[in-house]
């Protein structure tokens, strides 16, 4: 793993605090479930949704395959993501996680490229805008997280899901051509990643290893 990204790993571990109790109940609920996933299946998969597919959804799926590799449980937890309609991996959320210390590259100069966003020097994952219930997506047997409001409320009803939580941040988009842009950004990715964290922490499939202390 790239030292950066273990570095911001073992940094969320001393952030649990600024986590509210509201929010630790869910994701606490999450991580229950994700063990009676492996448990039953062998694996648990995960997608994080949102109606883009764009910004939160894609910090989702990173940081919880960052973190299973971290924990030493990307064996049996994969994450995935997917909107209600289809745009890009949008540039300010590529920006907000090369500043973080990720490396990322698309495969072509198109509209909505697939992207290679790399945590380690094996070690990566793929992105790119997508329906959640894309060909390249679980379509059954998977926890649905849904990151943001509007998705949430139009998407009541998951096909293929297991179960159902809904976690949602503030749209980075809000601040998008505003000082506050870049900012805002890597906030919503740390807050994520914080979360995805913590959640990851409670199950109770985490192998000890090395990286965790």
């Amino acid at each position: 793993m790239f030292p950066n990204i273990e570095k911001f790993c073992r940094k969320f571990e001393f952030e649990r605090d600024s986590i509210s109790a509201e929010r630790k109940n869910i994701l606490k609920n999450i991580a229950s479930t994700i063990d009676a996933e492996i448990e039953k299946n062998g694996k648990a998969k995960l997608i994080y949704i949102c109606t883009h597919n764009s910004r939160r959804s894609h910090f989702g799926q990173i940081w919880a395959n960052v973190v299973a590799e971290f924990h030493g449980m990307s064996s049996v937890i994969e994450a995935f993501s997917g909107g209600t309609e289809v745009t890009a991996f949008h540039p300010h959320s590529i920006n907000a996680l090369s500043t973080l210390g990720f490396k990322i590259t698309p495969d072509s100069s198109k509209s909505n490229p697939r992207y290679e966003v790399k945590f380690g020097d094996e070690l990566s994952t793929t992105c790119f805008s997508k329906v959640y219930d894309d060909t390249e997506n679980p379509n059954k047997d998977f926890i649905a997280i849904m990151t943001c409001s509007h998705a949430d409320e139009n998407c009541p009803f998951i096909p293929g899901a297991t179960a159902r939580f809904s976690t949602p941040y503030e749209d980075p988009k809000l601040f998008d051509n505003t000082k506050l842009q870049d900012e805002k950004y890597l906030e919503r990715a740390l807050e994520i990643g914080r979360e995805v964290f913590y959640m990851l922490s409670l199950t109770t499939s985490k192998k000890d290893n090395a990286h965790y202390s």
